[in-house]
């Protein structure tokens, strides 16, 4: 970190208060957040019965086992001496089957009903990516009218007013508004134009007005809209690493209870009783945790869900849940802190220098620059009525900005070189070519700095003469923004090219803990690996071609859908709002699923303590009448405690379905509060509930046996 410029930004209050966040409101395309609805309920109950197919069930080894008692359960209810000779009563089989049959569906219908936002999402996508037909240019320059289908990487096309973008591509030539409505859901059309990176279009979009150039970067079935159905859908859900870990858990103590429940019958042999297996089985799923065994699958889904109703596509679950950990956010400050648009509004001669050459040249410089900043340069010319030559660069050579070089300009026919671009990177290039820097140039550079402006030196061969005053303004809001980042224990870090001194005023009025100026590509990449080599996430947001490498880098990539393609391939997550500041909800909603994941693992252990106390005595006291003491709920008999409790197993799944979908409300707070408070409504509650909910149920079951 030597090599860079890295400043912190102004002081903050420390006891500023800010209402709490809640994440769990209907998105701001006004869709529903409704956890189910019927169409959902009912696809959900068909997928259900579908996935009992042991190939299926296998995938979660807790239901798995509950699905092999339920077979045994069911052949023992028609064939009771089986397995030996049986002395309980038919009844008894026949209602543990139902109960273990139903405990099996619930937790294939909550899997089914977070699948089904997904499969809901991803049918509509599929609406919307139809056989387009596309003006592909030939190699002659003429147009040939050809299916999308066959349009491959490479493949120029014309798209006109009305017409669908007919694949994912690059804007190479002129200016259009774009409605992408299908992909967002956001009925504003956006400009998309050449230059810069907002030049990224999607295929399925419409065009509006005007009509561009596009140059095609992906294959058919390789779209971002492709890849956008398979993921919504759940195709290509992988487990998070936490995930795999807690299901390697939840199986291990399966595992170790199956010992038990094999073992047990030898020493109860041995006390002189014998267990039926159907009340094995009852204790066996009773002891492993089929709570949190049943939702598992459904809160990693959900989590991914939540996520995609921000409109923010991940492209991995691993992504969604290392957000919730994040540490510290690199942010590009053009388009991300400020809007990006920072366009000409003054020319400021240097030295002895006249304003008609400083326009002369700046004109020259900006004719092909195709930039939104080039283009902003001569619009300013033709608003305040001054002339230039523009015969001059005619058959010039225009050179493109470099985040090496940080100029652009244009070598004339004439031999001479005019620039534009960073004042030291002039100052340096002048001072090159023999020439002299004027003494009121830092002066008026740093003038506009303090201004939050950005100064461009405008040069010819050996001789500056003048500035452009570039203006850019924050977005508004982000310094609450900010402050609410804070308060989750997260430091924001602003990466700009800009000079120190305008670097530093936006950084202070936007609110952010640290800057670092004059930053280029790879200075992005050293911050990134500087902030995990002392054991931090980190996230980065970002939209050019340039952010790519550190969007790659960093353990959470947030591009922009207004970005370039190399952006979106590189980011593991894409923002279809193009919104930078949603990182904040993406690293709420991460950390949402992670305490979700804990929540229901608490209340689920916790739960189990409750149903030992209900059937561990229910079976021993008949031949240990001393563990009548832990009939604590004093329950009506050991038959009617065994399916007390198999009933209850069996119902806390639906019942906790809306939580797993809607997640544990996220408050910004310190570990040590957020596990007390973990603790006291999941765990304390967690073993609460059961001993009322059981002893409730005991009382209805004991009218009917």
């Amino acid at each position: 970190m030597s090599n860079l410029q890295r400043e912190n930004g102004n002081d903050f209050p420390q006891n500023r208060s800010l209402s709490n966040l809640s994440y769990n409101q209907p998105n701001k395309k006004g869709g529903s957040n409704k956890t189910m609805n019927n169409a959902m309920v009912k696809q959900a109950l068909k997928e259900s019965f579908l996935k009992l197919d042991p190939r299926k069930m296998i995938k979660n080894p807790i239901m798995f086992v509950v699905e092999i008692g339920f077979l045994i359960t069911l052949i023992l209810s028609f064939a009771p001496d089986a397995f030996g000779a049986s002395q309980i009563a038919p009844w008894f089989n026949i209602t543990v089957t139902f109960i273990l049959l139903f405990t099996v569906l619930f937790a294939n219908f909550a899997e089914a009903i977070a699948e089904g936002r997904g499969k809901a999402q991803a049918d509509s996508l599929k609406n919307s990516k139809k056989d387009i037909m596309a003006n592909r240019f030939m190699p002659n320059g003429e147009i040939e009218v050809v299916p999308s289908t066959n349009l491959r990487k490479g493949d120029i096309v014309l798209v006109t007013q009305g017409e669908m973008i007919p694949g994912d591509g690059q804007v190479i030539e002129g200016l259009a508004s774009v409605d992408e409505s299908a992909i967002t859901g956001e009925s504003a059309p956006v400009i998309k134009e050449a230059g810069g990176d907002f030049n990224s279009v999607t295929g399925g979009t419409r065009v509006v007005s005007d009509s561009i150039k596009v140059r095609i970067t992906s294959d058919p079935g390789e779209s971002f809209l492709d890849r956008m159905i398979s993921l919504v859908e759940g195709a290509e859900r992988q487990k998070t690493p936490n995930e795999i870990a807690l299901n390697t858990v939840l199986t291990s103590l399966t595992l170790i209870f199956m010992i038990v429940v094999v073992t047990l019958p030898f020493f109860t042999k041995y006390l002189g009783f014998s267990l039926e297996i159907p009340v094995l089985i009852a204790l066996l799923v009773c002891l492993i945790p089929t709570t949190i065994g049943g939702l598992l699958s459904a809160i990693g889904i959900a989590g991914m869900d939540r996520v995609t109703q921000f409109n923010v596509l991940a492209m991995s679950g691993k992504a969604v849940e290392a957000a919730g950990d994040i540490n510290t956010i690199i942010l590009d400050k053009t388009g991300t802190i400020t809007f990006g648009n920072r366009m000409a509004s003054e020319f400021i001669p240097v030295g002895d220098e006249k304003i008609q050459d400083l326009v002369q040249w700046t004109a020259i410089s900006s004719i092909k620059d195709e930039t939104p900043e080039g283009r902003s340069v001569l619009v300013l010319m033709k608003q305040k009525g001054l002339k230039y030559d523009d015969q001059v660069a005619a058959d010039g050579q225009f050179i493109e900005f470099k985040a090496e070089t940080r100029m652009s300009g244009m070598d004339l026919k004439n031999g001479l070189q005019v620039r534009k671009g960073a004042v030291d990177a002039v100052k340096q290039w002048v001072i090159a070519k023999g020439g002299s820097i004027p003494k009121d140039l830092d002066e008026k550079a740093n003038m506009i700095a303090k201004e939050g402006g950005t100064p461009l030196s405008v040069a010819c061969e050996n001789k500056i003469y003048g500035l452009i005053y570039l203006k850019d303004t924050v977005k508004p809001g982000m310094r609450e923004r900010f402050e609410q980042l804070r308060q989750m224990g997260i430091k924001t870090v602003m990466c700009t090219g800009d000079n120190p001194l305008t670097a530093a005023t936006i950084a202070k009025e936007a609110g952010v803990d640290e800057f670092i100026a004059e930053c280029k590509p790879e200075d992005k990449i050293e911050v990134i690996k500087y902030e995990q080599s002392q054991g931090k996430l980190v996230a980065m947001t970002g939209d050019g071609t340039n952010d790519a490498p550190a969007l790659a880098q960093a353990d959470v990539g947030l591009a922009m859908n207004s970005g370039t393609t190399a952006a979106k391939e590189a980011a593991n997550m894409v923002d279809l709002d193009s919104n930078p500041t949603k990182i904040i909800e993406v690293v709420s909603i991460g950390k949402q699923l992670l305490m979700t994941r804990g929540a229901l693992t608490t209340f689920s252990i916790a739960n189990d303590i409750a149903k030992y106390f209900a059937i561990i005595p229910a079976m021993f006291m008949i031949a240990i009448p001393e563990m009548g003491v832990l009939n604590i709920m004093r329950l009506d008999s050991p038959m009617s405690a065994i399916l007390s409790a198999l009933i209850f197993n069996a119902l806390i799944i639906p019942l906790l379905i809306p939580l797993a979908m809607k997640g544990v409300t996220y408050k910004p707070m310190k570990s040590n509060a957020l596990l007390r408070r973990n603790l006291t409504i999941y765990g304390l509650g967690g073993m609460l509930v059961p001993f009322i909910g059981i002893k409730l149920i005991d009382l209805m079951v004991g009218l009917f046996i």
